[in-house]
């Protein structure tokens, strides 16, 4: 294989059903992107399936239990040993308050716009922008 390898990492946008999405902000603890807001979502195990993977860990980071309703698109960063295919996907929360985990220390509930002038992770920064429509 030429290149670098690509790792696939699913995350979700959770609305409110008031036009608002959860973040969540990525503690100083942080390997990557210290400070900054992040959607929910992670890496997928070997063998699992990336709605499996995806309910997961947005259980392990916010407490949560969602369902998830439809693919909302892909971004990509390319870093130094590897580049990662983000896969977006809409849900919705069926139980739970959120808590965080050590991973992150703030949590917020943002529209499409707050999203747009948010400090989040600039991988990201090319997906939030065509949110407007995404609710």
């Amino acid at each position: 294989m030429a290149g670098k390898p690509f790792l696939l990492s699913v995350k979700a946008l959770i609305h409110d059903g008031y036009g608002r999405y959860l973040v969540i902000r990525r503690s100083q603890i942080s390997k990557n992107n210290a400070g900054r807001w992040d959607f929910p979502g992670g890496k997928i195990d070997a063998g699992e399936s990336f709605d499996a993977a995806l309910v997961r860990e947005v259980a392990e980071e916010t407490g949560l239990s969602v369902t998830l309703e439809k693919v909302l698109g892909a971004c990509e960063s390319d870093l130094p040993d590897r580049k990662v295919a983000y896969l977006f996907m809409r849900a919705r929360v069926d139980s739970g308050e959120v808590q965080l985990s050590e991973e992150h220390d703030a949590v917020a509930w943002m529209t499409p716009d707050e999203l747009a002038e948010a400090d989040i992770c600039p991988q990201f920064r090319q997906f939030v922008r065509p949110l407007g429509g995404a609710s």
